[in-house]
């Protein structure tokens, strides 16, 4: 038995153990080892992890923080940074229709996979991207702003050496598999602040629950979105290469922290290890004082080395591997999937994701986006805010199709002559009714639309019902 203040006991009268170290040694000693045992222990260099409060900048926890990783769809965030920034500057309007191109339609899943020459406003883009996690839809964004990928990428570059990300660097602005394409946990949480302090009024863009085309519902990867308390953006990612990587917020009273995971093994691993750094950071440990400060995100001390590769690790012969190397991973949460599924940590427990993760609790409606020009020039904002207080779907009573009759009865009602009308106001009537949810974004899509490949996932296609859970998984 070993109290962990007066050092090991010797109840079998055997040689004594040594125990040197002074009181306030062996202090220090246990407040490290309660914290270790607050994160499962894993491999050396076989992820990043990293823990920071939002409003100071302050590292409160960081393990692999500073090595070169492939960022997979989290290169979205500075897609969405850079998208903004534009926007602030008023070099392009929220509302100003961008065209899909032949390259952006090219792109591999995830996807909306519009045709070439489907226009969407960047409102509507930004939204599909960060929610849907649309790699055509980041192309459409970047040659908007632009003029092209390339272009594009350099105004990332710019914009992460002024931020400091000076282990950064972009090639695209979707995270496709690139081998100069890398960041890191740091930088990811730079770039995270960065848009919660320069853009407050765009913070819905991170955090939509799930969005609407016609009768598509598609949510959003991210597990912890109106399942943890709190949490509030921000953006999943995955390639075979990269692992599965996270960067999440969460706010508890007025404290704000940002969590960064990169390289987990799966996706529930993935959610379990950020759920695990908020509950430490939330906490207020009460030995955290005794531990060395590890100063601001900023000035953690980059390592100079090659990204790891974890292609073999993550999606070799042994493993499962998503339908898709650049697909998000399975389908996100619709209903409670995760009644079924396990976490596992490094002692080899099993802990269901429903003891770190609530019920789901939708926050808001399906978010409508459409293509086309905005339905309210030059206020995309207002439909956000809208949305955000769980009041911005009016859409259920267009759809009712028992609105038809009405117009039809009082049509007829002055006299039963014109009886031959009623044919011809029932058409009539059908038309407001189809353009009721137009006019709202939530009429359903023409197929010409899309690409005449498989463009949507199984999930992506699925019923409109938003609570109800899918069995499948790609």
């Amino acid at each position: 038995m070993t109290d962990p203040l007066r050092g090991p006991s010797n109840p079998t009268g055997s040689q004594p153990v040594p125990y040197c170290l002074t009181p306030s040694a062996r202090l220090v000693a246990f407040a490290i080892a309660v914290v270790a045992l607050m994160l499962p222990a894993r491999a050396a260099s076989a992820e990043a992890l990293l823990l920071v409060d939002a409003d100071s900048g302050k590292v409160l926890f960081a393990e692999n923080a500073t090595y070169p990783w492939y960022p997979a769809s989290v290169t979205k965030l500075m897609t969405a940074y850079a998208t903004l920034r534009a926007v602030k500057e008023q070099r392009i309007a929220m509302d100003k229709l961008l065209t899909v191109s032949a390259n952006a339609m090219a792109q591999q899943p995830s996807k909306m996979g519009f045709k070439a020459g489907i226009q969407v406003t960047v409102d509507n883009a930004l939204k599909m991207m960060m929610v849907k996690s649309a790699n055509d839809m980041a192309v459409v964004l970047a040659e908007g702003v632009s003029g092209s990928v390339d272009n594009f990428a350099a105004e990332m570059n710019r914009a992460a050496r002024r931020l400091g990300m000076t282990q950064s660097n972009f090639v695209n602005p979707n995270g496709l598999p690139a081998d100069d394409q890398v960041t890191s946990a740091r930088d990811l949480a730079i770039l995270a602040r960065a848009l919660i302090q320069e853009f407050p009024e765009y913070e819905l863009y991170w955090r939509i629950p799930a969005i609407r085309f016609g009768r598509r519902v598609m949510h959003n990867h991210n597990p912890l979105i109106d399942r943890y308390p709190g949490a509030d953006g921000m953006k999943t990612g995955f390639i075979c290469s990269s692992g599965f990587n996270l960067v999440a917020t969460a706010t508890h009273g007025n404290r704000r922290l940002i969590a960064v995971v990169l390289g987990a093994p799966s996706s529930a691993v993935r959610t379990q290890k950020v759920v695990r750094l908020f509950e430490q950071g939330f906490s207020g440990n009460m030995l955290s004082w005794l531990l060395p400060s590890l100063g601001t995100v900023d000035g953690l001390r980059p390592i100079d080395a090659a990204p790891p590769d974890l292609r073999e690790e993550v999606c070799g012969k042994h493993r499962h591997r998503p339908a898709a190397e650049t697909a998000e991973e399975e389908p996100p949460p619709t209903g409670d999937p995760d009644r079924s599924a396990a976490y596992s940590d490094a002692r080899g427990k099993s802990a269901k994701a429903a003891s770190l993760l609530g019920p789901l609790v939708p926050s808001m409606p399906p978010v409508v986006v459409f293509v086309g020009p905005a339905k309210k020039p030059g206020n995309p904002d207002a439909a956000l805010a809208k949305a955000s207080q769980g009041t911005g779907e009016p859409r259920a009573a267009p759809r009712k199709k028992a609105a038809k009759p009405a117009p039809a009865a009082t049509s007829t009602a002055p006299g039963p002559a014109p009886a031959p009308a009623k044919p011809r106001h029932k058409p009539a009537a059908a038309a407001p009714g189809a353009a009721s949810p137009s006019t709202s974004g939530a009429s359903p899509p023409s197929a010409d639309l899309f690409h005449p490949a498989p463009i949507m996932t199984p999930a992506s296609s699925s019923s409109a019902a938003a609570p109800q859970p899918s069995p499948s998984r790609q």
